[in-house]
């Protein structure tokens, strides 16, 4: 019996790195499969059994300390949160200040996904040895927040230190749109790495589970990067719309200061985020977000129009 970390599932069948670095092809075995309710995923650490002929058995798999969900699609599973990735330990939001250019209220979207699965997030702007202006907007915007701000640039080599020391021992879900050069990031830090990144997140769009597809990539300094081709999808399903506050860290301060005990922060009278965005102590467009979220949120589950593009 060894130990090892689950890459990706394919099918029936999983991908494990063992303890001592190969890594195996294995199945549940029958106690495991019939009591996999919320499946075997990408960070699971399992026990494994290796077997002289077949493939190997997981035979177990170790508690978890976090998890990326989100609500599973359909009847009565979508009262039920399916996990996409086990054991993540930070999400790391990708831009770029130009090529696409920054979509605040896409960072926005990403952010209140971690909050919501519990998990810390630092905004990386790329590119920028072409145009620092949007890096200093973006800076202006998140450090009220208390987001981590690290400007990163392949061609000058700037914050790419400190992006492998971000990454070094820790399990990261790397997002942020096409074009942000997330691949190229990766490849900095091991190449080859970013392009194959960039080839699973193409074909797991064609396929018929992109929001939960995801795989585990294991980086040289120690830790792994999170594939998840469908993140942006993960998070709101089934929040809460009175727990869509606490996402946005800058307003928590002023949450139990509003008249009303059940302020949503929209229309109500002497609203304190409201009160807090008029007077320049939070930035008045992540209310913008917030109010667009949360009328997301606010919809059915099953209503064709819950979910809108930001």
């Amino acid at each position: 019996m060894t130990s090892g970390v689950v890459l990706v599932r394919s099918g029936v069948q999983y991908r494990v790195q063992l303890e001592h670095g190969e890594v195996t092809t294995a199945v549940l075995r029958g106690r495991v499969k019939r009591a996999d309710d919320d499946r075997v995923v990408p960070g699971d650490v399992v026990d494994v059994e290796l077997h002289s002929r077949g493939p190997a058995t997981i035979a177990r798999v170790r508690p978890r300390r976090s998890v990326l969900a989100r609500r599973a699609a359909g009847g009565e599973r979508a009262r039920r949160s399916q996990p996409i990735a086990a054991n993540v330990d930070q999400v790391v939001v990708v831009t770029a200040v130009r090529d696409p250019e920054p979509n605040p209220r896409f960072i926005d979207r990403l952010l209140v996904i971690a909050a919501a699965n519990g998990l810390p997030a630092v905004v990386v702007v790329n590119k920028v040895d072409l145009d620092r202006k949007p890096l200093a907007a973006l800076e202006r915007r998140m450090t009220p927040a208390g987001y981590q701000v690290l400007a990163t640039s392949v061609v000058s080599g700037e914050g790419l230190a400190a992006l492998r020391d971000l990454l070094r021992g820790r399990e990261t879900v790397l997002a942020g749109p096409s074009g942000a050069g997330k691949s190229s990031l990766l490849n900095a830090m091991q190449p080859g790495l970013g392009r194959r990144v960039g080839a699973i997140s193409r074909k797991g769009r064609s396929g018929s589970h992109t929001t939960t597809a995801a795989e585990l990539l294991p980086l040289p300094m120690g830790g792994f990067v999170v594939d998840t081709p469908g993140i942006r999808e993960a998070g709101t399903w089934g929040l809460d719309p009175e727990r869509l506050a606490p996402c946005f860290p800058e307003f928590r301060p002023y949450l139990d200061r509003c008249r009303f005990d059940d302020c949503r922060h929209l229309a109500e009278p002497e609203c304190a985020v409201r009160r807090a965005a008029e007077e320049g102590r939070l930035d008045p467009d992540r209310l913008a977000s917030y109010a667009r979220l949360y009328e997301e949120v606010n919809v059915p589950s099953w209503s064709t129009g819950r979910r809108r593009a930001f």
